[in-house]
């Protein structure tokens, strides 16, 4: 009988994901020599070397990509039996792991955080930001229980759930706040700055101008955040969209006019995925609802909008 330890498994899962000994340890929250003792180990005990070790990176021999199939097999199915232990209680606790997209965790995360805090203290959240096809390939593979991405995702194996939707808006210089707002057709012709590819905002962006990846505008710079965006554009060198939530937190600061399409405005939807045989599928349900909560807070008009407009100094909203 094969002698593996699940310490082993998870420790190799983490080694693939990261190809790197000094990442993976840092990820399991190890040293590198414990981790790579316990890779020796496990090699030993399948009989068969799982990785090529050189200086930079780790990649997997043939032996080791299948093997991984079956090991995120097995991790999946014995945290599953912690799902199903969770999904017995009246209330939700215990580790939650959720992904969300870079165009939405600055803005929804913290309020999220904060209202999942208050109605379900025992909740131990960890969170992990990054792009949309990574998140739902960790959903699939059972490393999150769960995502907050742009739907649809046309993934078979995952439930989507709607939560809101909202609008982009046009970001300009601060001297444009009197001029027209440009049609989509309109902004084929101008210096459109956009995020970098691989971002989902930035092809929704492109489809609202009824272009392609491919055949990007006139003059496209791109920039790995909304924040770079907004920050470009306030120094005179082109104009961005952004989505409505991000709107208060990016232009605080930026000597920027922001303004409406007309309609039908360009727009999102926003939902959580989820396994379909997950079995916290009913607790995610509740947090789906909480998610929205917090997000109709965040989009909720403010009461004291003479202290918002001082505070926002030079930026317009029109």
């Amino acid at each position: 009988m094969i002698n593996v330890t699940l310490r082993q498994l998870r420790y190799f899962d983490a080694l693939a994901q990261h190809g790197h000994f000094g990442r993976a340890a840092d990820a399991c929250a190890v040293s590198q020599p414990a981790l790579s003792m316990q890779i020796r180990e496990l090699e030993r005990a399948v009989g068969g070397v799982l990785i090529e070790r050189n200086a930079r990176q780790v990649t997997l021999t043939t032996f080791g990509e299948d093997l991984l199939h079956r090991v995120r097999d097995i991790l999946r199915s014995v945290d599953e039996l912690g799902d199903f232990a969770r999904a017995s209680r009246d209330k939700l606790a215990g580790r939650l792991r959720v992904g969300m997209i870079p165009t939405i965790a600055p803005y929804l995360l913290p309020r999220v955080i904060e209202t999942l805090a208050r109605l379900h203290p025992e909740l131990d959240i960890h969170v992990r930001e990054t792009l949309t096809p990574k998140l739902i390939k960790a959903v699939a593979e059972g490393r999150l229980d769960t995502a907050i991405v742009a739907l649809p995702v046309h993934e078979p194996s995952l439930t989507e759930v709607v939560l809101f939707s909202e609008n982009f808006l046009l970001v300009r210089p601060g001297e444009d706040a009197k001029t027209p707002v440009p049609s989509a057709e309109m902004l084929r012709e101008m210096r459109l700055l956009l995020l970098e590819e691989g971002h989902c905002f930035r092809d929704q962006a492109l489809s609202f101008c009824n272009m392609q990846s491919s055949s990007p505008p006139r003059e496209v710079l791109d920039a790995s955040s909304l924040s770079t965006l907004v920050q470009m554009v306030g120094a005179g060198i082109g104009v961005t969209l952004i989505p409505e939530m991000a709107v208060t937190v990016e232009t605080r600061s930026a000597p920027v006019t922001v303004s409406r399409f007309k309609n039908p405005q360009p727009s999102r939807t926003i939902g959580m995925v989820w396994r379909k045989t997950s079995p916290l599928a009913a607790q995610l349900q509740q947090i789906a609802e909480v998610v929205s909560l917090a997000a109709r807070e965040l989009r909720a008009p403010k009461q004291d909008g003479a202290k918002d407009t001082k505070r926002a100094g030079r930026r317009k909203v029109a």
